[in-house]
């Protein structure tokens, strides 16, 4: 939303939202965000990350001796009918319900409830850096199942099925995700991200002022490989 002159209306809707009305434009405010007008981390492209926080971006892999993780037989069954379903509606809510969040649920399960599961939780962290807004999917090395303690894994689902176009948000969030660990005296020297559609995964890697991507797409199947990776990052 432009911060220009213009002529506008407000009507008051509630004690916590307007409608902002400028010519033929109109929006809604929440009034309960620290900053209404603030960009979220939706917002972020690939160049405006690396530009805003001084990144080197490379291209490549940093997979070694992939363990490969078993998953059960009720993961098997579920996706085995979710799957085609979510890839035939094709909605991001769809896929996510479907095949991401079960699919990460079970790696918490496998990895004996060691890590916490987060899934669309307010992760705003300095606002005036635009690092502010709600996570698709965050995994942290902590058994803590109510408050987010050392994030380590973001996981981001891809806009229009379009995998590098997530991967400017999801820098973002593991940006935000490193900066909260050092604030809060966690050690997590190496934070990983994932973009995917539910049926396609790419991953990332931070390490200081380092961004990897691998742009090698990992396809759902097999699960072991998908589960193996995860288990990769939440063991780095």
């Amino acid at each position: 939303m432009s911060r220009g002159k213009f002529k506008f209306c407000l009507i008051l809707v509630s004690s916590a939202k307007i409608y902002i009305c400028a010519d033929l434009a109109c929006g809604i405010v929440d009034l309960n965000s620290p900053d209404p007008f603030c960009m979220p981390y939706s917002s972020f492209t690939l160049a405006q990350v690396q530009r805003q926080f001084d990144l080197h971006v490379i291209k490549g892999t940093f997979f070694t001796d992939l363990p490969v993780l078993a998953p059960r037989d009720w993961l098997i069954n579920l996706l085995h009918e979710s799957a085609p379903l979510a890839v035939g509606l094709g909605t991001e809510k769809v896929r996510s319900e479907l095949i991401i969040a079960p699919l990460l649920f079970e790696i918490r399960e496998l990895l004996d409830r060691q890590i916490g599961f987060f899934s669309g939780a307010d992760f705003t962290i300095d606002v005036d850096a635009g690092l502010n807004g709600v996570c698709d999917f965050l995994l942290t090395r902590s058994t803590n199942e109510l408050i987010i303690e050392a994030p380590a894994i973001v996981i981001i689902e891809a806009k229009k099925g379009e995998l590098n176009a997530g991967w400017g948000q999801c820098a973002a969030e593991m940006i935000a995700a490193q900066k909260f660990n050092s604030a809060n005296g966690q050690e997590v020297l190496t934070i990983y991200g994932s973009v995917t559609t539910g049926t396609q995964w790419q991953f990332l890697k931070l390490t200081g002022k380092e961004l990897t991507i691998d742009v090698t797409e990992y396809s759902l199947n097999p699960l072991d490989r998908i589960l193996g990776i995860f288990k990769w990052m939440v063991d780095g």
